[in-house]
């Protein structure tokens, strides 16, 4: 049966760019017992037809010209496709952009799916400040763990064994890599096709928002990676929708990401827009994840990423900038804050671009937090350096202070650093076996102490030899040798030591929270700092990056004091060797570092020790 929809105001605000549930009229809805709307936009196809269960229905366009419907009786669980006839004469056959659930593997198709209704979750419309703890365990939920036959555990195995992992490893957060539905495992899930349903693979939405759920009521926020930058040209997906480019630019410099072979979205045309708009809502309004990583955005913003110098048409004003991916980014997160105040939008931004976490009203992209690529890559470049080398690269572990405090900052070791010939982070470390341990277990002391939130990949809490691979499952075998199964103690520890002591995350944005002792001496590999928690009180770090033990190490301090350790990656529960048996150290009148008294403390090689200030 067919007939004339009527007209919806939803379908205005499509056009405009200023929808954001336009997944409520595009897509598959039920309207009546046994009968469907399948609405689709396709601006300049000839004619479109509604292949449902094998059975063909042509489409009529709707009142706006660009758009058809389709009513016909369904029932859930049916599988459809639509079948676009171009002017040119082509007949191609595309999954719904809208669909809340796919058929895939076993075919291209859309599944007719009524959704669950919402979790019972005000976390989205709590409002959150960033003084709260963030340690955040980035899974891939494909390959974390994979049955005895290689298949994916899926969201009910996950939620048995996934959520009871995090939650008593410690972690605040967890973050999936991309979950909306894509073609090719070894995108990673960075390729989608479908931007409304999460991946079929791994059983259905109901599923998926059962295993978020699950999350909450562990008292765990969930992130999901989100992909509005570019899209696969798989022939079934949103490429050349209709024929010629639709939800990509057709802009010659602008089409394609030719580095990643994908298409670049369309900023700035409203309907293009209000989907990827839409799709975000989506993901808060019905799965309630508390938060969005977003990824790709310097993709984003600049018209000459990944092309040769020239190769680009300049905005406007001449210059290299997106303009309308810009305004894009602003009016997603002004959105998203609106209708969900506590949620979290975070940048995977990789330039200097400016004011990425400052509020739009002020100028600012809106985001909340920012990866720190830049301590990222300085961090892991000075660690790999073997110790008696490390005094020619010691800006490398103190340059990220220079800029700590103009964004607000995630600190992040992920998915990205244990890929492609990279090494895992223990094989990055120099030295001997147990020196590579030792080596991984101060990078994240040291990491849990400077400013920022704290994200770690999966595996990285075992000590993984190998790189990541997506074809498999994490090494968690490795926990019958005893370094690996320590490696996973310290994990755990350091998360609720960190949870615990507010004076490593109340004030991550400004210099009140953060106080050098010892930044310049590259001749011995240390450093030392005092954090502070809003009350005042302070925690002091050393680290000591060299391969020697060093007895009596001078560090200038304020007053008169004993200094107590409160946690030491030396410590033989994590796989140290327990060389430092002294737990208190004593100040001296003595001036050192434009200080009136000394703490002379024992450090040994490859360790950080955070100690508490107690009187006399």
């Amino acid at each position: 049966m067919i007939r004339r929809c009527v007209k919806d105001p939803e379908l205005e605000k499509f056009h405009k760019g200023m929808s954001f549930k336009s997944y409520g009229f595009f897509g598959c809805h039920k309207c009546a017992d046994g009968e469907y709307a399948f609405r689709v936009w396709a601006p300049r196809a000839k004619s479109v037809e509604l292949v449902l269960n094998g059975m063909i229905f042509p489409a009529e366009l709707l009142d706006d010209g660009q758009s058809f419907a389709v009513y016909a009786s369904a029932k859930e669980g049916d599988l459809y496709y639509y079948r676009i006839i171009t002017y040119d004469g082509r007949t191609l056959e595309k999954c719904d952009p809208y669909a809340f659930r796919t058929d895939f593997p076993n075919s291209f198709s859309s599944v007719v799916y009524d959704l669950p209704k919402p979790e019972d979750y005000s976390g989205l419309y709590e409002a959150s400040g960033y003084d709260v703890p963030m340690s955040v365990f980035e899974v891939n939920l494909l390959s974390w763990k994979r049955k005895e036959d290689g298949s994916y555990l899926s969201y009910k195995e996950l939620e048995e064994e996934l959520v009871p992992y995090v939650r008593d490893m410690g972690y605040t957060h967890v973050e999936f890599m991309p979950v909306t539905e894509f073609p090719f495992d070894g995108s990673w899930g960075y390729q989608v096709t479908g931007y409304f349903a999460p991946t079929a693979r791994l059983g259905s939405p109901a599923d998926f928002q059962s295993l978020v759920a699950a999350f909450h009521k562990n008292g765990i926020k969930v992130i999901l990676d989100w992909v509005p930058a570019h899209f696969p040209k798989d022939s079934f997906g949103l490429y050349e929708f209709d024929g010629q480019p639709l939800y990509e630019c057709p802009l010659w410099d602008r089409m394609e990401h030719s580095g990643w072979g994908t298409r670049r979205f369309d900023f700035g045309r409203g309907e293009v827009d209000s989907f990827l708009l839409s799709s975000a809502c989506f993901l808060f309004e019905q799965y309630r994840v508390d938060g969005l990583r977003v990824d790709a955005v310097a993709s984003m913003l600049y018209l000459d990423y990944d092309r040769a110098a020239g190769d680009f048409t300049p905005n406007a004003f001449g210059g290299n900038g997106n303009l309308e991916a810009t305004d894009f980014i602003k009016k997603l997160n002004q959105t998203v804050k609106q209708l969900y105040p506590g949620c979290l939008m975070i940048a995977e931004e990789s330039t200097s671009y400016p004011a990425v976490t400052r509020k739009t009203q002020e100028g600012g992209l809106g985001f909340d937090f920012k990866w720190n690529m830049g301590w990222m890559n300085d961090v892991l470049f000075y660690c790999r350096q073997d110790p008696y080398f490390r005094n020619h690269h010691h800006g490398k572990i103190t340059f990220s202070l220079m800029y700590a405090f103009s964004e607000r900052y995630i600190l992040p070791l992920s998915h990205d650093e244990v890929v492609h010939v990279k090494g895992s982070i223990v094989n990055k470390m120099p030295g001997e076996y147990a020196d590579k341990f030792a080596g991984e277990r101060e990078l994240l002391a040291y990491m849990y102490a400077h400013p920022g939130k704290k994200l770690n990949f999966m595996g990285y809490e075992i000590a993984q030899f190998s790189e990541w691979n997506y074809k498999s499952g994490v090494d968690y075998f490795l926990e019958k040798f005893e370094l690996h199964a320590k490696m996973r103690v310290f994990a755990r520890e350091i998360n609720l030591f960190y949870r615990n002591c507010p004076q490593l995350y109340e004030i991550d944005e400004s210099w009140n929270g953060f106080e050098w002792l010892v930044v310049d001496d590259r001749f011995n590999n240390v450093i030392a700092f005092n954090r502070y928690s809003k009350s005042g009180e302070s925690l002091t770090v050393i680290v000591n990056f060299s391969g020697v033990d060093i007895k009596g190490y001078g560090i200038g301090v304020a007053e008169r004091a004993k200094y107590r350790i409160v946690f030491s990656t030396d410590k033989k529960a994590f796989g140290g060797r327990g060389a430092l048996r002294k737990k208190v150290f004593y100040t001296r009148k003595q001036t050192s570092h434009g200080k009136r008294h000394t703490l002379f403390a024992d450090i040994p090689k490859l360790t950080c020790m955070y100690l508490i200030k107690e009187n006399k």
